[in-house]
């Protein structure tokens, strides 16, 4: 096995807000008994089954977002409801997180909703460390799903007044939805003659 790389270690973690996974530590030449070790001393915090933390880093509000993320793999994207609560867009509590993981993953976790659509690159972004959903294509995936009406346009308002969207991109993305993210977004925005 290789020597252990600490700041290989390190770097990967610092991208994920301290989190790293028992597979990224072997990467960096860390073996089980080493990464065992690290954590009955304190300098990693075992956060879950083959989920790490680096003791320096605070743990965070998100946790169960980091666990579902890094199980699903490094291509993994939280969105949905789970997005929205990243955003701080509405009350909405998930019972479950929402991932979007490629068409060819097929690991089912408890408390944890696969979803695999197609992302392009500028649906994508990252926020407190986590990959996640655009704000337009949170908003148009969690209004296609069937969340409460109240509750998408809370989010559209919330999104518009704190300037993480515009209004062109919100209509851009549920027209390319069609149906109910189309109508809601319309008429929370005034284009459907209601307002």
């Amino acid at each position: 096995m290789a020597k252990p790389d600490h700041e290989k270690l390190y770097q990967t973690a610092e991208q994920q807000s301290g989190y790293f996974t028992a597979e990224q530590a072997q990467q960096a030449g860390l073996s089980d008994p080493l990464l065992s070790y690290h954590a009955k001393t304190g300098q990693f915090v075992r956060v879950r089954r083959g989920i790490y933390r680096l003791s320096r880093f605070p743990g965070s509000p998100h946790e169960d977002l980091f666990v579902a993320w890094l199980h699903a793999g490094p291509d993994a994207v939280i969105s949905h409801e789970s997005a929205l609560a990243v955003y701080e867009l509405s009350d909405v509590l998930p019972g479950e997180v929402h991932v979007i993981v490629r068409r060819t993953a097929s690991r089912r976790r408890q408390g944890v909703r696969l979803h695999t659509n197609r992302l392009s690159s500028d649906e994508i972004t990252r926020r407190a460390g986590l990959p996640v959903t655009s704000v337009a294509r949170t908003i148009a995936d969690v209004a296609a799903a069937g969340l409460a009406e109240e509750q998408v346009y809370q989010a559209i308002q919330e999104a518009l007044r704190w300037g993480l969207v515009t209004r062109e991109a919100l209509l851009a993305h549920a027209m390319s939805r069609g149906g109910r993210a189309s109508r809601l977004m319309r008429h929370a925005m005034g284009q459907d003659g209601s307002r």
